[in-house]
């Protein structure tokens, strides 16, 4: 029991430095937003290069942060030695990569689309290569049973991201009397990284355990899976930003990227929901994996995730209207790919519930295939339709691809660990879900904000009646607190 109390602590620590982070850089949307016009393409270059460092970071790290705890936690292993040899190989690869972007800098610029501003390539190539180094070292504290400190450095990169973005937005340019340019979000990152990084000190100064050339071989043996689904998970994410400006030439191409990158940040409410559940979940699965009715609790897990998702999607859609002004005026146009980005980001959700079947059984290359095959959909559907539609194909390139990923997961789970969902129930939730989202959509196009808001809250209310009649009576709640209160 103390074990488990010190595991759900540690989950909490963990889960709040990625949930508040998430939060707090959500706050620099409305900045970046209002201070960055949509005409400049300014944050389609901020979405752009984002993603490629997302990219970059996978490559550069080739999931030994995984493959480090494995080898950490084996009785023939030093810990230390596995430290050491992994902190050595990823910053030599980190290095390396940086130095070879610096002495190919023009080409690398010309290639990104970004000849006439090598320091927005530059200076994330330092960021990523940062990035890499520190997440040995982040996994160290997490195999040292260290959350305070894990959480401390991740509030410190934050905090202080936040802070600089808000001097140099909103100060600044009272001081200089002209807007701030866009490579200053890449300068404050790299400094905000390069504090972080010193505050590793003591981890760093662990290399002197040496390289271990055998282990490492053996380590890499084990990782190049990790990093093959690491890649076929972030081009999920990060493939339509990448290829945006590649299909749509120009200046154009940037300002389309930054409406979309910028709506899109209203449909990671549902990301911040998911993360949460995964923290919370994730460390329960594999602990109830040999109890007799294990399965029966997934099924019903997977059930109330998605009811909490799903009412989570139609408060998002009910208050559109006032959430819109997260962002700035002239990036409203992209508000329609919200419900569908959300949408995709249920279905991910879903398909992070059904993963688990092969996890249990250690077939995680089932994972992979079904990520990939989402992958090559989401290609596909943006190959095709950006060029025809415009950025909306990018929304949908993602539903497709996770739509994908999450039925062949359900198919060939069903056949190899079959669990027994209530589908049925599942599915009148998601028929409700649908009417009431219509109904909403008509309220958000045709009325006032005021009046969509109110007929929304009546609907969304239709939902919690709903949901309070089939799955969460309050009676038993109400009693269990008159005796609270009696005691």
């Amino acid at each position: 029991m103390a074990n488990f109390k010190g595991l759900a602590k540690d989950t909490v620590i963990y889960g709040m430095s990625s949930i508040v982070g998430r939060f707090l850089n959500y706050l620099l949307v409305p900045l970046y937003t209002a201070k960055i016009s949509a005409e400049s393409g300014g944050y389609g270059v901020v979405t752009n290069v984002y993603a490629y460092t997302a990219l970059i970071m996978v490559l550069l790290t080739f999931g030994m942060e995984t493959t480090f705890f494995r080898f950490a936690n084996k009785d023939e292993e030093n810990p230390k030695v596995v430290f050491s040899t992994s902190l050595i190989c990823v910053s030599a690869l980190a290095v390396a990569f940086f130095l070879a972007v610096l002495l190919g800098l023009g080409p690398v610029s010309a290639f990104l689309g970004y000849a006439d501003h090598p320091e927005y390539v530059w200076t994330m190539a330092a960021v990523v290569a940062l990035d890499a180094i520190q997440a040995i070292p982040f996994a160290y504290l997490r195999f040292q049973h260290q959350p305070v400190r894990f959480f401390s450095l991740k509030m410190l990169f934050i905090v202080l991201n936040v802070v600089l973005n808000l001097l140099a937005f909103l100060v600044l340019p009272l001081i200089t009397g002209r807007a701030t340019d866009v490579e200053y979000v890449f300068y404050i990152n790299l400094v905000s990284t390069g504090l972080v990084t010193f505050f590793f000190y003591r981890e760093l100064a662990e290399v002197r355990h040496g390289f271990d050339t055998a282990l490492m071989k053996r380590m890499f043996s084990y990782s190049w899976p990790i990093l093959v689904l690491g890649l076929a998970g972030i081009l999920n994410q990060a493939a339509d930003k990448i290829l945006y400006p590649l299909l749509v030439d120009g200046h154009q191409g940037q300002v389309d990227l930054g409406i979309y990158g910028a709506a899109a940040k209203i449909a990671m409410i549902m990301a911040m929901i998911t993360q949460a559940f995964r923290y919370a979940y994730e460390p329960l699965v594999f602990g109830k994996a040999k109890d007799r009715d294990s399965k029966e609790y997934y099924a019903k897990a997977m059930k109330y995730f998605l009811i909490f998702t799903l009412f989570a999607f139609l408060a998002v859609v009910a208050y559109l209207g006032i959430l819109r002004y997260i962002i700035g005026r002239d990036y409203w146009d992209g508000l329609r790919v919200v419900p569908i980005v959300m949408a995709a980001e249920i279905m991910m959700g879903v398909y992070f519930n059904l993963s688990f079947w092969y996890k249990l059984i250690d077939k995680t290359i089932w994972g992979l295939w079904f990520s990939l095959a989402g992958c090559i959909v989401l290609l596909l559907v943006n190959i095709i339709f950006v060029p025809r539609v415009g950025y909306i194909a990018c929304a949908w390139g993602g539903f497709a691809g996770y739509a994908t990923a999450m039925v062949l997961s359900y198919i060939v789970g069903q056949k190899k660990n079959p669990i027994r969902y209530p589908m049925h129930e599942m599915m009148v939730y998601v028929l409700l879900t649908t009417v009431l989202f219509v109904g909403m959509t008509l309220a958000n196009h045709h009325l006032p904000v005021w009046a969509a808001v109110m007929v929304n809250t009546l609907l969304l209310a239709v939902f919690v009646v709903y949901l309070v009649k089939k799955d969460f009576p309050l009676t038993p709640i109400i009693q269990k607190i008159k005796e609270k209160v009696k005691k």
